[in-house]
C-alpha cells in the first residue's frame, strides 16, 4: 500500500480532493452537533429535533438519482463545485442569524430542506470523481483514504465541536441570550470556512478534456429517461443486482438496530448509561476505520473470491449484531463491536470499487446514486421501524436483525449463481487516468 499511496499523493488533482473535501468533512461534523442543539435550545422538545433532521434526510434520499443525472450531464466536478457553494451560503446565513439571535425555528426548517436537498447532488457527484481522477490499479487505496478520512472526522469533529460550543457558551437560556447561541453560531461559521476551502480546491482541480466529455451520450436523453435507463442497467446486470439488494439488506436491518438499540441496551442493561453507548459507538467507529485501511492495505481480491469477500464479513456483522443483543458486559460488547465495524468497513470499501469498475464512465454518477439512495434511502426507514419494535423488545430485535442478516448473506453465497459471478466488468469502464 505504501507505494500506492506514495503515487496517489502525487496525483495533484486528488491532493487537492482529499484536501479539501477532509477539510470539509471535519466542518460537516460540527453543523451535526450544531444543528440539533439549536433547535433544543429553541424549542426544547426532542420533536424538533427529530423533524428538522427528517427534514434534511427526506430530500436528501428522495432527490440522490437526481443528483446522480445531473453529475454525468454536467460533470462531478461542476455538481461538487455548486453544491458546495450552496451548502456555503445557507451555512453562512444560518451562522450570522444564530450569532445576532434573530434565528427562528421556521428558518431551522427551511435551511434543513434544502442543505439536504445540496447534499443530494453532492454524495453522487464525490463518489463519481474519484474514479476520474485515480486508474483502476490505485482506485480501492484512493477509495479507503477519502473513506479512512471520513472516519476520522467523525472521530475528532463531534468532540471539538463540543467543545467549542460549551466554551463559548454564554450560560444564558433561551433563544433571547445571544450568548448562549454564540458558541452553536460559531460552529456553523467553522462549517462555512471549510465549505469555502472545498469549493477552492474543487476549483483548481483541472479535469482532461476527455474526461469532460464522458456526459455526451447522457445529454442527449432527459433526466428522468436517463434515471430510468440507470434502473434497468442496474437490474439487468445480474452482479449489481444481487450485492444491491444485500447492500439493502445490511442497511435495513443493520442501520436501525445499531443507532436504536445500543443507546436503548445502554440505558437499560449496561452500567454507566450514556459512557457506556459512547465506548461501544467509538469501538464500531474504530472498527469501521481498521476495516477501511485494511481494505485499502490488500490487494484486491481475485474475481472467482470476490462473492466471499462479501459475504463472509456479512455474516460476521450479521452475528456481531446479534451478540450485542445479548451481552450484559461493556469490554465484550466493545469488542464485539470492534469486529462489527472492521466487517463493515472492509466491505464498504470493496464494494465501492467493484462498482466503480464495473460502472462505464459515463454513468458512473447515477449508478454511484443508486447506492447512496441505497444507504441514504433505507437509514431513515430502518431507524423508524427498528424503533417501534424496540419499543417491545430490544434483545429480540437486535438478535433477530443479526440472524437475519447473516441468513441472507449464508444463504445467498450457498447460491451456485452467485459463486459463479466475477468481479470484472461486464463492460468496458474506460477509466480515465489523469497526468501527475
Amino acid at each position: 500500500m505504501k507505494s500506492s499511496l506514495v503515487d496517489i499523493m502525487r496525483n495533484r488533482n486528488f491532493r487537492l480532493l482529499w484536501g479539501g473535501e477532509g477539510i470539509s468533512l471535519l466542518g460537516d461534523q460540527f453543523s451535526l452537533i450544531a444543528l440539533p442543539w439549536l433547535a433544543l435550545k429553541l424549542t426544547g422538545s426532542a420533536l424538533a429535533i427529530g423533524t428538522i433532521l427528517a427534514l434534511a434526510a427526506i430530500p436528501r434520499a428522495v432527490f440522490m438519482l437526481l443528483g446522480g443525472a445531473f453529475t454525468d450531464r454536467f460533470s462531478p466536478k461542476t455538481v461538487m463545485l455548486w453544491s458546495n457553494v450552496i451548502r456555503l451560503v445557507l451555512v453562512a446565513a444560518l451562522a450570522l442569524l444564530t450569532v445576532t439571535g434573530a434565528v427562528q425555528l421556521w428558518m431551522v426548517y427551511v435551511f434543513a430542506l434544502l442543505f439536504g436537498l445540496a447534499d443530494a447532488f453532492f454524495f453522487p457527484a464525490q463518489a463519481a470523481m474519484v474514479p476520474r481522477l485515480l486508474g483502476a490499479e490505485r482506485l480501492q487505496v484512493g477509495n479507503a483514504l477519502i473513506q479512512g478520512t471520513g472516519q476520522l472526522s467523525v472521530f475528532l469533529g463531534p468532540v471539538l465541536a463540543g467543545v467549542l460550543i460549551a466554551l463559548l457558551d454564554g450560560g444564558g437560556s433561551g433563544a433571547a441570550a445571544v450568548p448562549d447561541m454564540w458558541g452553536i453560531g460559531v460552529a456553523f461559521a467553522f462549517d462555512a470556512v471549510t465549505f469555502l476551502v472545498s469549493a477552492l480546491t474543487l476549483a483548481a482541480i483541472k479535469l482532461p478534456a476527455v474526461a469532460a466529455g464522458q456526459n455526451e451520450q447522457t445529454a442527449g436523453s432527459g433526466m428522468f429517461s436517463s434515471i430510468a435507463e440507470t434502473l434497468t442497467t442496474v437490474w439487468r446486470d445480474r452482479g449489481m443486482r444481487y450485492y444491491f439488494l444485500i447492500i439493502a439488506a445490511i442497511n435495513l436491518l443493520m442501520t436501525g438496530p445499531l443507532a436504536v438499540g445500543i443507546p436503548v441496551l445502554a440505558d437499560t442493561r449496561f452500567k454507566g448509561g450514556a459512557a457506556a453507548f459512547g465506548i461501544i459507538m467509538s469501538c464500531f467507529g474504530g472498527g469501521s476505520l481498521v476495516g477501511v485501511i485494511a481494505a485499502g492495505a490488500l490487494k484486491r481480491p481475485p474475481a472467482r473470491r470476490f462473492p466471499f469477500v462479501m459475504l463472509i464479513p456479512t455474516v460476521v456483522a450479521g452475528l456481531g449484531l446479534a451478540l450485542l443483543g445479548l451481552l450484559s458486559s461493556i469490554p465484550a460488547a466493545a469488542a464485539v463491536a470492534v469486529v462489527v465495524g472492521v466487517a463493515g468497513g472492509y466491505v464498504q470499501i470493496q464494494f465501492i470499487t467493484w462498482l466503480q469498475l464495473r460502472t462505464p464512465a459515463q454513468m458512473l454518477g447515477r449508478i454511484m446514486s443508486v447506492l447512496m439512495f441505497s444507504v441514504f434511502g433505507l437509514g431513515p426507514l430502518s431507524n423508524t421501524i427498528a424503533g417501534a419494535l424496540i419499543e417491545w423488545n430490544a434483545t429480540a430485535v437486535m438478535v433477530g436483525a443479526g440472524v437475519m442478516m447473516a441468513a441472507v448473506a449464508a444463504l445467498t453465497g450457498l447460491s451456485p449463481s452467485i459463486r459463479g459471478l466475477d468481479a470484472e466488468p461486464e463492460t468496458e469502464c474506460a477509466l480515465v487516468v489523469v497526468p501527475k
